[in-house]
């Protein structure tokens, strides 16, 4: 029962095609705020209704928890869902230290693998007050990458699939370039030009980005499949210093072998 209220499983009948068409201008009772964590380069997105004061956090970093669920209650709003694009490596999950502070639920995809009071997948949309984020499956950093879409504010939420001029890296946690690569021309690039993109990091100070620029200006998603392939697996890059910590921490919502600070 609890579920239905949460998650509508239908896209109300419309195909994706018909999804991705145009977007209106912001609207009033839309709350937006970007938040960020200077150690793993996280951004955190609060989207709220104003008037209805439910609302959703996504990618919180458990080191910034109680932040967040302070300027929840500072701008009077309900949070529902602590929501994850997928499974990270870099930080451990604020869904649960959030659970504890604001009794909301915990969100994550169903093919990451991790615990959450919810799991998601492709064509799932998760409900705060009048508004509506659907689910698109955009795996390739990992099997359990998602991207949330609200097409009524033109925004999407892209985890770790698309940054700005770059991509998330394929050569651990089931990464797969060609996944990557498909579901970015597929799915995200399929949005209209003018949506919004809003990644889970960004290294160089860059808060968001366009369709239309990554479309044009992504130095390795403008090649082809085969180069784009052949630059992922030649980056050679560092191993994640957290990942040993992240991952077991992440796959129990945040809730395993914390530091004493969190552990209750």
């Amino acid at each position: 029962m609890a579920l239905r209220h949460v998650v509508n499983l239908s896209l109300f009948g419309v195909a994706f095609a018909q999804s991705v068409r145009g977007h209106a201008t912001m609207a009033s009772n839309f709350v937006f705020r970007q938040l960020f964590d200077t150690k793993s380069s996280t951004y955190t997105y609060l989207l709220g209704d104003a008037e209805s004061k439910d609302a959703v956090l996504i990618d919180p970093v458990i080191e910034h928890a109680k932040r967040d669920a302070q300027l929840v209650k500072d701008l009077n709003l309900n949070l529902k869902f602590a929501i994850n694009t997928h499974m990270h490596a870099d930080h451990i999950t604020g869904t649960g230290e959030l659970k504890k502070l604001t009794n909301c639920k915990s969100v994550i995809s169903k093919a990451s693998g991790a615990k959450a009071d919810i799991h998601i997948d492709e064509s799932d949309v998760i409900e705060f007050g009048t508004h509506k984020l659907r689910v698109f499956s955009t795996p390739g950093h990992t099997n359990g990458c998602v991207t949330y879409y609200i097409p009524e504010q033109g925004m999407a939420f892209t985890g770790d699939a698309l940054l700005i001029r770059g991509c998330g890296r394929t050569d651990f946690q089931e990464g797969n370039s060609t996944n990557l690569y498909e579901n970015v021309h597929g799915k995200i690039f399929s949005l209209p030009d003018e949506t919004i993109l809003y990644p889970a990091h960004d290294y160089k100070g860059m808060m968001s980005t366009t369709v239309d620029e990554e479309k044009r200006l992504n130095p390795r998603l403008t090649k082809s499949l085969s180069e784009f392939v052949e630059i992922m697996e030649n980056l050679n890059l560092a191993y994640p210093k957290m990942i040993d910590k992240a991952l077991p921490a992440n796959k129990a919502c945040g809730l395993y072998d914390l530091p004493e600070e969190y552990q209750t």
